[in-house]
């Protein structure tokens, strides 16, 4: 286990709302050649949050969180209005995960009233959860290319819930020549399997004693694989079935089965040569609804590739020389005006 990188005289967190003060203290800290990263969230924090600082502040000098709900990322009848907000609560955890410094900009602060520049990586948004949240992703490429510009940090992390936005920012600081390493941490879950989510607070008593059957059922499609099937026509037939019975309230928005760095369609989870050994991404969309709104939860796996080992880490499962799964339990409320499958 690395120790925490922050020495005991240093001075505790500070809360900066200002961009410019924000980048000033942030260029100097990579000026005096510190190591730095950044946290971003858009706050409610849970554990899952804390694992990614803590995470943070074992491999940096001076790590930096923020906690801005993204108004470009929603769409007109999302949650933008609802997301949940406890910035106390934000604060008291980020500094207990050893912070240094928390940027809580105002969204007028962030965007100008003229904002007119966008970032999009469309040829990577336009499957899974992009057929339906069209503006999405270009509001997660553009706040975090204005957050990794303000902070210039040497590694940003995040959490691997949602592997789609991984792959487009990564992207994006390729193509862009960012200079900061974008870095995935294992997703941390309830006992039961569930992902931790700052949005679980939507499910009603019986969606949430339903969710686990979602993890659940990527899992055992993990093993249908392993045993040999590879198409996937009959792979998404045996996810239908065991959703049918396992979360019966639920609506299956999609199932897709992608190249996971590209995202793009597969007909079958075979590489080069026939063999299965490369990458491939299942990712499935099931909603459940209620009066006035849904729930939707998105979950990624399995992912096929070669390894020589079997372990479970609680986010993904590794099958001997063939499969791992990787899953994604979130979901968002939506009012009924539109169907939005994250």
């Amino acid at each position: 286990m690395l120790k925490s990188k922050r020495k005991e005289d240093e001075k505790k967190m500070e809360i900066v709302t200002d961009p410019q003060e924000f980048q000033k203290r942030a260029f100097a800290d990579r000026a005096a050649g510190l190591k730095t990263a950044l946290v971003p969230t858009m706050g409610f924090l849970h554990e899952g949050h804390k694992s990614l600082m803590e995470y943070a502040r074992q491999n940096a000098d001076r790590v930096y969180a923020s906690v801005f709900v993204n108004p470009t990322q929603f769409g007109p009848t999302e949650d933008l209005e609802d997301y949940p907000r406890d910035l106390e609560h934000d604060a008291q955890l980020a500094e207990s995960a050893g912070v240094d410094i928390l940027f809580v900009p105002e969204a007028r602060k962030i965007y100008a009233a003229n904002h007119a520049a966008w970032v999009e990586v469309p040829q990577l948004a336009e499957h899974l959860c992009g057929q339906s949240r069209p503006i999405h992703f270009r509001g997660v490429a553009t706040v975090v290319s204005i957050l990794l510009h303000l902070a210039m940090p040497s590694i940003a992390i995040f959490g691997e819930k949602d592997w789609q936005q991984q792959a487009i920012l990564r992207r994006m600081v390729r193509d862009l020549w960012i200079p900061t390493e974008i870095i995935a941490r294992p997703i941390v879950r309830e006992a039961d399997g569930l992902a931790k989510s700052s949005r679980n607070l939507y499910l009603t008593e019986s969606e949430r004693k339903q969710a686990p059957g979602l993890h659940a059922g990527l899992l055992h499609l993990a093993k249908k694989a392993k045993d040999g099937e590879r198409d996937v026509a009959e792979l998404r037939k045996e996810l239908e079935k065991y959703f049918a019975e396992h979360v019966p309230a639920g609506k299956i928005d999609y199932i897709e089965f992608v190249n996971p760095e590209e995202i793009q369609p597969v007909t079958r989870l075979e590489g080069r040569h026939s063999r299965a050994w490369d990458h491939f991404l299942t990712r499935a969309a099931v909603l459940h609804g209620g009066t006035g709104s849904q729930c939707f939860w998105t979950l990624s796996g399995p992912t096929w590739r070669a390894n020589s080992e079997y372990h479970s880490t609680g986010e993904q499962v590794l099958f001997s020389g063939e499969a791992a799964c990787f899953d994604n339990c979130q979901w968002r409320k939506q009012r009924f005006q539109t169907r939005c499958a994250h």
